[in-house]
């Protein structure tokens, strides 16, 4: 579900926007002036806003080149009757992610709504991974399973996020190493099961679903039940 701010002033279009948008299960907060719709997209924390062209207050041009140089990067969809291709350089110039004219389908608005939540799921750089209830937080470095903090050296730590990165992938002993140690494997150490060993000690403990798994003749993966 995402959160997205409508600024619409046209009472029939905006509801057909947060009609349709809830149908997708969008949480959606609907503004009918420029100001207000500005204080918002300031202090809302949105994952996506619709913004009309002509608005009173402020017209969506100034709403936008503000959010832009408030350093706000909420991805916009402007929406306006100006169809000409002067109108829509100028909104999209302005900060503006795309841009649709009126009359529009309402399935269309969506669909491209998705598109920029998409597009800005893919570019917001993965900071904490998760197996199961096994959650890695690679800003803090911290580990934790089912809300316990777990203890590990820093090599435990890069080995886990490798495993957890690759979840559900048979990882060999030798793209281990050499992604975790970063220099060619030797066949004859035993290193790998050692460190392996000891990690799940710590992932997985007694009681606990194994995630860790041993791939006969192959290597170890990592995978919930769910995978």
């Amino acid at each position: 579900m995402a959160r997205i701010l409508t600024i619409e002033d046209d009472p029939v279009t905006a509801r057909e926007i947060v009609a349709e948008l809830q149908a997708y299960g969008n949480e959606v907060e609907c503004v009918s002036d420029g100001r207000t719709g500005l204080d918002h997209a300031l202090h809302g924390n949105y994952d996506a806003i619709t913004l009309d062209r002509m608005l009173p207050g402020l017209d969506g041009l100034a709403v936008v080149t503000e959010l832009r140089r408030a350093g706000i990067d909420t991805p916009v969809l402007m929406i306006s009757a100006l169809s000409d291709v002067d109108a829509r350089v100028r909104g999209l110039r302005a900060g503006g992610d795309d841009y649709l004219t009126k009359p529009f389908a309402p399935e269309e608005m969506a669909a491209r709504i998705e598109v920029m939540l998409r597009h800005r799921r893919m570019s917001v750089p993965e900071t904490v991974l998760r197996v199961g209830d096994l959650q890695l937080d690679l800003i803090a470095r911290t580990a934790q399973r089912d809300a316990t903090t777990l203890e590990l050296l820093p090599i435990e730590f890069r080995l886990l996020e490798y495993l957890m990165r690759n979840a559900g992938q048979v990882l060999t002993r030798t793209m281990i190493f050499e992604a975790v140690w970063g220099y060619h494997f030797d066949p004859g150490t035993n290193v790998i099961d050692v460190h392996i060993g000891r990690l799940r000690r710590k992932v997985d403990t007694s009681g606990a679903l194994p995630l860790i798994q041993t791939v006969r003749g192959c290597g170890y993966t990592i995978r919930s039940a769910d995978d």
